[in-house]
This record gives structure tokens, C-alpha cells and sequence, in this order.
């Protein structure tokens, strides 16, 4: 089953650029691991599809082919 970075970072498949950053930001300060309700495993979750989305050429190809990118 391949993750959906979409749904990681709660926005829809249209989010604009910015929509995406905001959301990987409250998440990211959310989940911190330095945090005391911190999660490390959440936030590589959230980092990694913040790393896809971010980037034009990965977000198009991870539209095209999922994660199998």
C-alpha cells in the first residue's frame, strides 16, 4: 500500500504551494521529536512527504506514478 502525502500533511491534492508549507509547518511544530508530546516517527512521516510536495518535479512524478517514483 503506498503512502498519500496528501493526506500525511492534511491537504487536498489542489493545495497551492504555500497551503502545503503551512500545513507541514503546524504539523512539523506539532510532532517535533525535541517536543514533549513529540513523535519521531510522525514527523519523518510528515518531513517526507513535505519533501515530495515541495518540490514541482517530484510532486508531478509522485502525482504520475505514487510513490514507485
Amino acid at each position: 500500500m503506498s503512502k498519500d502525502y496528501y493526506k500525511t500533511l492534511g491537504v487536498d491534492k489542489s493545495a497551492p504551494a504555500e497551503e502545503i508549507k503551512k500545513a507541514y509547518r503546524k504539523m512539523a511544530h506539532e510532532y517535533h521529536p525535541d517536543k514533549a508530546t513529540g513523535n519521531e516517527a510522525k514527523f519523518k512521516e510528515i518531513n517526507e512527504a513535505y519533501q515530495v510536495l515541495k518540490d514541482a518535479d517530484k510532486r508531478t512524478k509522485y502525482d504520475q506514478y505514487g510513490t514507485s517514483f
